[in-house]
């Protein structure tokens, strides 16, 4: 798997979607991410292999990803103006599935032309904000934004994860997959850089783009709960849910 994340300043972002995708058992995983990353990235997550970015700060070119099987984009990017024009050329060159988040969608907010030409399959995974930034203005409550949602799914050939309490998979085909795991506690940041980079582990490892996003949603709000009942919604952050996923898995596969 490759995960394109982190600038600056958001090496976390980079870091929680790593260490969520080797967790969900990707065999080998490359991170992009710009030069002054470096040596946080190689301390914090040893497992992963690094290909730094020519730029210090930023994401600024794409990258061949012939040799991977899956890519996930977007935590912690930033939306400059460089970094934008690097993605949409990422995203026409990859032949892999795609994930993309975070910054990502915020960047294709700004550049909506840019949505056309997305690729058939590619996963979204917005939360409540960035999705109406992407649809192009406010929703009237949860409903509204869901059939949003749906509809855009249904337009771009696209599988868009809304996230909240419940999250919601609005597949291709118009039809919605409501989430049963989660709570309101991973309402805090990174839970969607970890979520981004489970996904693209599964994705990875051969499950197809509805597998990987119902297992993956599912395996994410569990490893959540479970990590609630030890430390309590206040206290649960990002890092809790990857430390967590090894149970949620277990939990699956008893």
């Amino acid at each position: 798997a490759l995960i394109i994340a982190g600038s600056y300043g958001m090496a976390g972002a980079a870091i929680l979607a790593t260490k969520a995708c080797l967790r969900s058992g990707a065999g080998k995983v490359t991170v992009r991410t710009p030069k002054r990353n470096y040596s946080i990235m190689q301390i914090s997550v040893p497992e992963a292999v690094l290909q730094m970015d020519h730029e210090d700060s930023y994401f600024s070119e794409p990258v061949d990803t012939q040799a991977f099987d899956a890519v996930g984009m977007g935590p912690g990017i930033g939306i400059q103006e460089h970094t934008a024009i690097a993605l949409i050329a990422q995203i026409r060159r990859s032949q892999c599935p795609i994930l993309i988040d975070a910054d990502a969608l915020n960047i294709l907010a700004n550049h909506r032309a840019w949505m056309q030409q997305l690729p058939k399959g590619i996963i979204m995974t917005p939360h409540p904000a960035e999705f109406d930034r992407l649809s192009g203005g406010t929703s009237n409550g949860c409903y509204d934004r869901l059939s949003k949602a749906r509809d855009m799914a249904e337009r771009l050939g696209a599988y868009i994860i809304l996230k909240g309490h419940y999250s919601a998979l609005c597949l291709p085909d118009s039809h919605v997959i409501i989430n049963p795991t989660g709570n309101a506690g991973m309402a805090t940041a990174g839970c969607g850089d970890v979520l981004a980079g489970i996904i693209t582990g599964l994705l990875a490892r051969g499950y197809n783009q509805a597998d990987a996003c119902r297992v993956g949603m599912y395996l994410h709000g569990l490893a959540g709960d479970l990590a609630v009942r030890d430390l309590g919604q206040e206290s649960l952050v990002a890092g809790d849910l990857i430390r967590y996923l090894p149970k949620a898995f277990n939990k699956v596969t008893e």
